[in-house]
C-alpha cells in the first residue's frame, strides 16, 4: 500500500456552504487523514494523506464537492505525508 499526501485548494462558492463539514465526511468515509481550512482569498484547502488510490477518490470528489457548493476548479500539489491523525476542519 503506497501512502501519499496532496494539497489541494479549491475555488468557487466553497466557503459558507459546509464545504469543509462534507469534506472531511467523505475523507472519513475513504479513510483518508488531514484537514480542510478556508482561505483568506475565499477558497478552501485540502491536505490529505492516505492510500493512493483513496486520496485519489477524495480529489475526484472535490472537483464537484457538495451539493451545497460550486467548485470553479481545484489545483493539486505532491507533497510528502505529514502524520496526521484523522481529519480535522479548521
Amino acid at each position: 500500500m503506497t501512502e501519499i499526501a496532496k494539497i489541494i485548494r479549491v475555488s468557487g462558492t466553497v466557503q459558507g456552504v459546509s464545504f469543509r463539514f462534507y469534506t472531511q465526511c467523505e475523507a472519513e468515509k475513504l479513510g483518508v487523514r488531514g484537514y480542510a481550512r478556508n482561505l483568506p482569498d475565499g477558497r478552501v484547502e485540502v491536505f490529505a494523506e492516505g492510500e493512493a488510490a483513496r486520496v485519489r477518490q477524495l480529489v475526484n470528489w472535490l472537483r464537484q464537492g457538495p451539493d451545497t457548493a460550486v467548485v470553479d476548479g481545484i489545483t493539486e500539489e505532491d507533497v510528502a505525508p505529514a502524520g496526521h491523525h484523522g481529519f480535522e476542519t479548521g
